[in-house]
């Protein structure tokens, strides 16, 4: 069959890497991808929310399976446009009400609350609401958790110490010059003191499947200082979930999460990504995602031994109890290169070198183009270095190995990625 993913990024490189494993597949096209994509499967300059033109190259290209990798066009409602446009056509990725569990928080505060799926306590406010939250300050305890309702290019969550700080940020986030429309409304929520790591769902809205777990690193100083990025590594599996933690994460989480949408009546055939923050050995959700995360993707795919593309067409015809998925023993972990300045003003064009020195690794490109024979840089975060190994050690070491090799003026990368689990 010919499979169509859309997006341009690392998570997009990696799932069409896993895709491409499959004896079931015939042509795989990425729109728009980029120039890692460009290697596996035939890049196309359509956009992620341009609805028409990705209809009509569906049409003409004979697709029978559409994977959508970014969270803005499932928010827009792509899956909707193309059920009802093309019914035969098999999509991956939630209707746009289940995309609301992404797109607003405060939606999603009310589903976990609805289903009983732990979460820490919070209360939200909108723009005519700017005293409001201000006084609600007053009543918590310093870290303040400050939430972007919308979407914010997973930069839109503050933790404050200091309270004056925190109100000031309050007061730019509802004036809309923080975030935009994503600070629309804002959410405030308790802080909840433990270490986190993301669960990955591949689900009918029915039954589910686990996804490998994995723990991402977001913060762009090393010891998880500075400012959030959009991901500066990742590991997988998570060395602390044993199997008592894991037992209670799909008793406590996924399965809940998974009863509301059918409870709910949410037309779901795709990922749920739940962000945990473990508490004394207890799972609370911080947030869901609607797609899978990046960079965890670049380390969960490695870790599935099964054919992928048929857990994903049996998902899209709601057969998942069905479908059987394997997943490796070995771990796998993931360094990101990023443009210098990055997740603030950076530079773009900067020729990217040494990627034929690499060796014992998958590099999956999330910010590159070919600028005539030259491969250049094209955002903030370029290249995500993923190496397998029996231990998360023993990979990290072969993914900063390969991460020295690769070179580029403004070159940065986190060099302490799972210290905190060692």
């Amino acid at each position: 069959m010919n499979v169509l993913i859309l997006g341009s990024g690392g998570r997009e490189h990696a799932l069409a890497w896993k895709i491409k494993q499959s004896n079931s597949l015939e042509k795989l096209f990425i729109a728009p991808g980029n120039a890692g994509t460009a290697d596996i499967a035939e890049n196309v300059a359509i956009g992620v929310s341009d609805f028409k033109a990705q209809e009509d190259f569906i049409k003409k290209n004979d697709i029978s399976l559409l994977l959508v990798g970014p969270e803005a066009p499932l928010v827009e409602g792509v899956c909707d446009y193309f059920r009802e446009k093309l019914p035969k056509l098999m999509v991956i990725g939630p209707s746009k009400a289940g995309a609301e569990l992404e797109g607003s928080k405060a939606a999603a505060k009310k589903f976990m609350n609805r289903h009983d799926v732990p979460t820490a306590a919070y209360r939200s406010f909108d723009r005519s609401e700017v005293k409001e939250a201000s006084d609600f300050l007053n009543n918590l305890n310093p870290p303040y958790v400050l939430k972007a309702d919308g979407l914010a290019a997973g930069k839109g969550v503050l933790i404050l110490d200091d309270l004056e700080e925190a109100k000031k940020e309050v007061n730019a986030m509802l004036s809309g010059n923080k975030f935009g429309e994503a600070g629309e409304r804002l959410v405030i929520e308790e802080f909840l003191d433990g270490i986190e790591m993301s669960v990955f769902v591949l689900t009918d809205g029915k039954d589910y499947k686990m996804l490998p777990s994995a723990k991402d690193y977001k913060r762009i100083g090393e010891g998880d200082r500075g400012l959030n990025t959009g991901g500066m590594g990742a590991v997988s599996p998570v060395p602390f979930c044993d199997e008592a933690l894991q037992k209670k994460i799909k008793e406590k989480v996924v399965e809940p999460s998974v009863r509301g949408l059918a409870k709910d009546e949410i037309d779901y055939k795709g990922f749920l990504f739940i962000g945990l923050m473990i508490v004394n050995q207890e799972p609370y959700v911080i947030e869901y995602n609607v797609r899978m995360g990046d960079p965890e993707t670049e380390v969960v795919m490695p870790r599935i031994e099964s054919d992928f593309l048929k857990s994903l067409i049996a998902c899209a015809k709601g057969e998942l109890a069905n479908n059987e998925m394997s997943l490796s023993q070995d771990a796998a972990t993931t360094v990101m290169l990023v443009s210098g300045g990055y997740p603030e003003a950076y530079e773009k064009g900067k020729e990217i070198t040494g990627l034929d020195e690499t060796g014992d690794c998958i590099l999956f490109h999330a910010g590159t183009k070919m600028d005539g024979d030259k491969l250049v840089t094209n955002g903030g975060r370029v290249i995500a270095i993923t190496a397998t190994g029996i231990n998360f050690k023993d990979a990290l070491a072969k993914s900063y190995r390969n991460a020295d090799r690769i070179l580029f003026e403004g070159k940065y990368f986190r060099k302490d990625i799972g210290f905190d689990l060692m």
